[in-house]
């Protein structure tokens, strides 16, 4: 079976949620092929076909093999041509549509076109079809949480074409039904997962003897995550006089503002801003910290907060999306609502009062969850059944 992923670009070894997934598919005898726009020179995983560059000779290169496609792929074009003017695409968008996506459209014998995001389809929504594909489509946050705000109806003609839908988190897929997915179209839920050999806890420390409170977040300094109420109910725990560290892993565009929120609460000498660091210092932290933190505004699942799991590192989550699966409240961590600032700090407070007792029992359920339904071996053979149904 030959499957063709479209993404923005090939991804770092870092996204493992695509990196795993293709060398699962590869063990099973599956080919797989990346159709890209930027393709980083790094990326050796599988076939890659990208979108000539479109400047000087790049775009003579691209002119010429458009009209090789033209010659050599007439059915496809036609094909394409004729479910476009149905929903009344104009020809001179067609045209351009067909010169942008050539990449894929000279790919022959695809059993499956799977769009790695639902925004990454919007405008390719006949291609498949056009080349006696199927077409498969993910769901992973941003792209069936945000962006139909503001572009409503966006994925009315999506709906209609695909055959299989993956979505990470039952959310997602209510998301999708409000936003005019029909009942009925067939769908598989397959969640992230992590490299549970990787992420695991050698020892503890004893949480009771630690004279100073170890508190972590991992991901983008970005407004969906929601750092200012988190930055809020730090404000309210030291006034308390709790004495913690919060140590925030990652960059953004929201750096700024976040830094001059912490000078602003007092909490210059509490918050520690490493930015970007490698999985072998993360791991570091993990070992070092007791609670972890993840209250977003909006977030499909998030990685990070089963390596923390995976870790035994409790975590504080929102209720965002396919957060409230990841984590299962009071069993595995906290689940508290989303901007309540007040809440978090309530939370905080309540977690770090638990018995030993209580919290062993929690850090073993979230240990034991993680390394049996999150695992990468488990995802990978989901992907396989995904594609054979």
């Amino acid at each position: 079976m030959k499957i063709g992923i479209v993404l923005s670009s090939t991804p770092s070894y870092s996204e493992t949620f695509f990196i795993s997934k293709i060398k699962g598919l590869q063990q099973h005898g599956y080919e797989v092929i990346l159709f890209v726009n930027h393709q980083k020179s790094e990326f050796d995983l599988c076939k890659v076909k990208s979108f000539p560059v479109n400047r000087g000779f790049g775009l003579i290169k691209s002119v010429l093999s458009f009209l090789i496609l033209i010659i050599t792929k007439p059915a496809a074009i036609r094909k394409f041509i004729k479910y476009e003017k149905k929903v009344g695409i104009g020809f001179s968008q067609v045209v351009k549509k067909v010169f942008l996506y050539q990449h894929i459209f000279r790919t022959l014998n695809l059993d499956w076109l799977h769009f790695g995001f639902a925004t990454q389809a919007i405008g390719k929504e006949h291609i498949a079809k056009a080349i006696g594909a199927k077409m498969a489509v993910s769901l992973r946050g941003f792209d069936i949480g945000i962006y139909p705000l503001k572009n409503p109806k966006c994925y009315d003609l999506l709906w209609v074409n695909i055959d299989k839908l993956h979505v990470i988190s039952d959310d997602l897929l209510n998301l999708a039904y409000e936003n005019g997915l029909k009942k009925g179209i067939f769908y598989q839920k397959i969640t992230p997962a992590i490299n549970t050999s990787f992420f695991k806890r050698q020892s503890f420390s004893e949480t009771s003897k630690k004279e100073q409170l170890q508190l972590m977040t991992i991901g983008r300094l970005h407004w969906k995550k929601d750092y200012t109420s988190v930055i809020i109910a730090l404000k309210s725990l030291k006034d308390r006089n709790v004495n913690f560290e919060y140590v925030i892993i990652g960059d953004g565009p929201e750096e700024e503002k976040l830094k001059y929120l912490v000078y602003e609460f007092g909490l210059v000498n509490q918050v520690v801003f490493t930015g970007k660091i490698s999985q072998s210092k993360i791991i570091n932290y993990f070992e070092n910290s007791d609670i972890y933190i993840q209250y977003s505004l909006q977030d499909g699942f998030c990685n990070a907060v089963l390596e923390a799991q995976a870790m035994g590192v409790l975590p504080i989550v929102s209720d965002a999306e396919g957060l409230s699966e990841n984590v299962l409240h009071k069993e595995t961590g906290w689940v508290v609502p989303k901007y309540k600032p007040k809440l978090l700090t309530k939370q905080l407070l309540a977690s770090i009062q638990i018995s030993e007792k209580e919290k062993n029992k929690m850090t073993i359920n979230a240990i034991d969850r993680v390394s049996t339904e999150f695992n990468i071996e488990k995802q990978q053979k989901e992907f396989i059944e995904f594609y054979s149904n």
